[in-house]
């Protein structure tokens, strides 16, 4: 309810309602009494943006994330990221963008940068495991609201997570590769890394979308004999492929976006009757789903991430309302049949819908 219909019910003016939701004072018990009355009966709406016009009140927050070299999965989480901002502008709200390289001296450049400025909140999508929790440990001394995205850092205590649940994921993605299958088969589970190690999703999701994966066979007995086989390559080695790799397999689970990489493979070498499994819908992944190369995709979705970390920061600075500090969005299972017009439209960077905060 808002302070004009309390001002009605109360027969008070508006300026009385206003301080006694404020406690200015020079206001009688009589109409302390009736407005509080129906204020626990009824509720009060504050209009926030009412509010910050009249108090002037900004907020600016910073978005620290990896630049990509050419487009692919962190420009998504970028767009949902624009999207909320200005859907928020009119609560004051602005956001300042940290770029960094796929380089650990330029990440602790940046983000020493970061530390050296006063924001009202931080949007954080870690890479780097080990400079990543020395940095928010650092900055989490500032008692400054911080939302991680794309992958938890449980070691860091106080901020916040949006994303997947890793084990589920890989849960699925188990549920994935056997659905249908009646025969005893083999799953190559493959490790695609880059150059650098020691990256949060090496160490992290690989470990926990391994767990749930192995967890959905462990848990489903009636299923027939599934072997396993993990092979971790680098994703500019050339010989890291190699036919005998894929004989005999029936599967194929890659735990990370560079599915394309083995989906050329199989394509390339005309390798028949494997079933393929991997992660986001970035342009060349989907070029193989519809051509029917790559059977599943498991979605992220990277840009309700980017707008969920602003919607929370939002929700937690500006309305003052209690919200959850983990968050899981949804695990999405995208096949050829389910999504329509992929490669024209890239969808890694095309703008979904939201449902935005009242």
């Amino acid at each position: 309810m808002t302070i004009k219909k309390i001002a009605k019910l109360a027969n008070v003016s508006p300026g009385t309602v206003d301080r006694i939701i404020h406690n200015r004072g020079q206001v009688s018990k009589e109409n302390i009494e009736k407005v509080n009355a129906i204020i626990k009966e009824y509720g009060y709406n504050k209009n926030i943006f009412a509010s910050n016009l009249v108090l002037n009140k900004k907020y600016k927050f910073a978005v620290l994330i990896l630049q990509n070299e050419k487009p692919g999965y962190w420009d998504a989480p970028v767009v949902g990221i624009r999207k909320a901002e200005e859907e928020f502008a009119k609560f004051g709200i602005s956001i300042d963008y940290f770029f960094h390289k796929y380089d650990i001296e330029n990440f602790n450049k940046i983000a020493s940068d970061i530390l050296k400025l006063d924001y009202d909140g931080l949007v954080f999508a870690p890479v780097f495991e080990k400079e990543a929790i020395s940095f928010l440990t650092e900055y989490k001394k500032r008692n400054i609201p911080t939302v991680l995205i794309d992958i938890n850092l449980p070691q860091i205590k106080g901020v916040a997570y949006i994303g997947q649940d890793s084990y589920k994921s890989g849960f699925v993605a188990g549920k994935l590769i056997s659905y249908g299958v009646k025969q005893e088969s083999n799953v190559l589970i493959l490790k695609i890394t880059g150059q650098i190690e020691g990256t949060t999703h090496k160490t992290i999701f690989d470990s926990q979308r391994t767990k749930g994966f192995y967890s959905y066979f462990k848990e489903n007995t009636l299923l027939p004999k599934f072997n396993f086989t993990e092979v971790s390559i680098k994703d500019y080695d050339k010989n890291g492929l190699a036919i005998e790799m894929f004989t005999g397999i029936d599967g194929v689970f890659v735990l990370n976006s560079r599915v394309h990489i083995i989906a050329k493979f199989i394509k390339e070498n005309d390798l028949k009757d494997i079933r393929v499994v991997g992660y986001d819908l970035l342009k060349p992944n989907l070029e193989y789903l519809n051509e029917g190369t790559i059977d599943f995709l498991i979605n992220q979705k990277p840009e309700e991430q980017g707008f969920l970390a602003i919607n929370y920061l939002y929700k937690k600075l500006v309305v003052k309302e209690h919200v959850k500090d983990i968050n899981y969005t949804t695990v999405e299972v995208i096949i050829k049949e389910n999504y329509v017009n992929t490669i024209e439209n890239n969808a890694t960077l095309a703008e979904p819908a939201y449902l935005l905060a009242e």
